[in-house]
Formats: structure tokens, C-alpha cells, sequence
């Protein structure tokens, strides 16, 4: 079976805060690791109020402090937000904390609206600069050069892994020509996914990151003891997606039982559509629809987001996430 592995969002929950949001990240992150799934990450988002992961590579370190073998890293960091030698800095610190367990995934988005990005000192045009700024990272982990006088220290000639991230043809592209591995966000925009990913694997150049394409796709996966009981706690997200989608953005919602006049027939469409690649049910309809999944998309490796409000039906979502695994493992 491919590797499972976890994104995690650091929801604050309605009525919460960002310290118990850390806490419950540390407890899912254990709780993943004595699972089995493969790696946990993190990932950059600014001025959400549902989402705590900001400062990525100070959770990405608490995270890697409170386990033990699971890898640990971002999904992503947005690059246009930083200077890539910080960023190598960062990463190469995490690597030198904790080696052989850190990933660095790279994203292009701001992670934030127009207004945060003004905030965040962003220049509008710095995504155009993507592909230059990633090579100037990959340079930083390279062995530094006699005569070199801007190195990252630490960071350079550390084996970190580095994988781009994104929605789009233009990050396949791109992740293809460096020979970089590449995780595609099917968890919330899948409508290019097909055609990215196969797009990928044809113009994939080996580097001496990566040998062959590998890929790793975004599944939203609620699970619980029956199917209604798991639609019941995905409205949270469906709720959420609403919300952010009026550019009203909060805490994240308990789930309801009725959804009837909470959103409109176009925003139902809008939902359907960025979560089409959601499993969600009971023990058995969980394991039927990431077997579907996997057979019909080939992924190397699933990233399973499972945004759930209450941290103990969150925790029991993974968990039957990895019976299903294991006993697809097995057939």
C-alpha cells in the first residue's frame, strides 16, 4: 500500500484559541505517528481565523520536538512570502534539529487575501518570479561553492527534501523540469488534477533530488462508525468553504444536521465542486472510496486532510483512515 500521510490545518474551533488548536496538533501528530502514517505537515496561512499555522516553521519544529520518527514539514511555505535564503535558514535549522525528518514544501500563493498580502509586504508580482526564486533556494541546500559568500547557515549541503506544491499545469510544469516530487491540492481544487499529474509523469526530468516523478495527491477523508455520523461532521468543512467563499472567514464551525438554508444552489455547486475529492462515510464506505481513489488516480502517496471540529472524532477519523489502509494493504 502507498503512503498515508496528514495535513493539518491547526483549526481553531469555534469558541477556541490558537493554544489549544498547538496542542491538538501535537496530540494528532503523535496519534499519526503511532498509526503509521508517513509524514505530518503544516501549512502557511495568514490573517485566518480558523487556521493557526501562520508562523509554519516554529509549529513545524514544535510538532518534530513532541515525536519521534514521523517526517515532519510544510505543505506548503509560500515562497513569494519570504526571501529564500530565510527560508533555507529556517528549514536548515529544523534539518540540523531534527535530521533525516524535515520536508519543505513550496507553494506560490499568497495564502492570504489581497489586503493580508499588502500586510505581509508582498510584491503582486512576486509569483511571477516563482521559478527563479525556487532555484535560488535549491541553490542555498547545495554544497557551498569555493569563493561562495552568501550560503545559508545552516542549510547548505543539507539532504532536505523539497517538493513543490499547487492546483495548476504551471506547477506540474515546473516541479516536472527541476525534478522535483509534486503534490497536487486536490483536497480543495482538484478541477486540473487529472490533467496536471499526467502532465507531470510525461515531462518528469530526473535531477539528482529524484530519479522518477512521484506524486502525492490531497484527499479530504471523514470517517466515523456510520455514514450519517460522518456527513454530519463534514458539514464543518462544507460550512467553512461557505464562509470563505463570501469573504467571511471565522473559527471553524460545529457541524449541523440540517444545511437546508445555510447556502444558496450555486455555492452547493461550489462546494460539490472544490470537495469532489472527498471520502466520506462509515468504516466500509471509507475503505471502497480510497480504494476507487487510488486505482483510478495511481497517486505514490495520499495526503489526508480531515477537517473535523471535535479533536476526538478528528482522532477517530484517522484511526479508521488507517484500518481501511491496512486492510487494503491486505487484499
Amino acid at each position: 500500500m502507498i503512503p498515508f500521510s496528514v495535513l493539518d490545518l491547526s483549526l481553531i474551533v469555534r469558541g477556541s484559541d490558537a493554544a489549544t488548536a498547538f496542542r491538538n496538533s501535537l496530540d494528532l501528530a503523535r496519534h499519526a505517528e503511532a498509526l503509521g502514517f508517513h509524514r505530518y505537515w503544516v501549512a502557511e496561512h495568514h490573517a485566518m481565523p480558523a487556521i493557526a499555522s501562520a508562523a509554519t516553521a516554529i509549529l513545524i519544529g514544535h510538532l518534530a520536538a513532541g515525536t519521534q520518527h514521523i517526517r515532519v514539514g510544510a505543505g506548503g511555505i509560500m515562497l513569494p512570502n519570504h526571501a529564500p535564503l530565510m527560508v533555507a535558514e529556517q528549514f536548515g535549522t529544523l534539518e540540523s534539529l531534527f535530521p533525516g525528518r524535515i520536508d519543505l514544501g513550496l507553494g506560490r500563493a499568497p495564502g492570504s487575501d489581497q489586503e493580508t498580502m499588502r500586510a505581509l509586504r508582498r510584491d503582486p508580482s512576486s509569483a511571477d518570479r516563482f521559478p527563479q526564486e525556487v532555484a535560488e533556494l535549491l541553490h542555498y541546500f547545495a554544497p557551498p561553492q569555493p569563493g561562495q559568500r552568501v550560503q545559508a547557515v545552516p542549510g547548505a549541503g543539507l539532504d532536505i527534501p523539497v517538493w513543490l506544491l499547487g492546483s495548476s499545469l504551471f506547477s506540474a510544469h515546473l516541479a516536472a523540469h527541476l525534478g522535483l516530487p509534486f503534490a497536487f491540492a486536490s483536497h480543495f481544487a482538484p478541477d486540473m488534477m487529472e490533467e496536471a499529474v499526467a502532465l507531470y509523469r510525461q515531462r518528469f526530468t530526473p535531477s539528482a533530488r529524484l530519479a522518477q516523478p512521484y506524486v502525492m495527491l490531497g484527499l479530504n477523508v471523514v470517517a466515523a462508525d456510520s455514514d450519517a455520523q460522518a456527513r454530519f461532521l463534514f458539514t464543518s468543512h462544507q460550512q467553512q468553504f461557505v464562509a470563505l467563499r463570501r469573504g467571511r472567514p471565522g473559527q471553524f464551525p460545529p457541524p449541523v444536521t440540517e444545511t437546508d438554508g445555510l447556502w444558496t444552489a450555486a455555492e452547493q455547486a461550489g462546494i460539490d465542486r472544490a470537495l469532489a475529492c472527498a471520502v466520506v462515510g462509515g468504516p466500509e464506505t471509507v475503505r471502497t472510496g480510497l480504494a476507487r481513489f487510488i486505482a483510478r488516480h495511481q497517486p505514490d502517496e495520499l495526503m489526508i486532510v480531515s477537517a473535523i471540529h471535535d479533536h476526538t472524532a478528528r482522532l477517530h477519523s484517522f484511526a479508521l483512515t488507517a484500518e481501511a489502509r491496512n486492510a487494503l494493504a491486505e487484499t
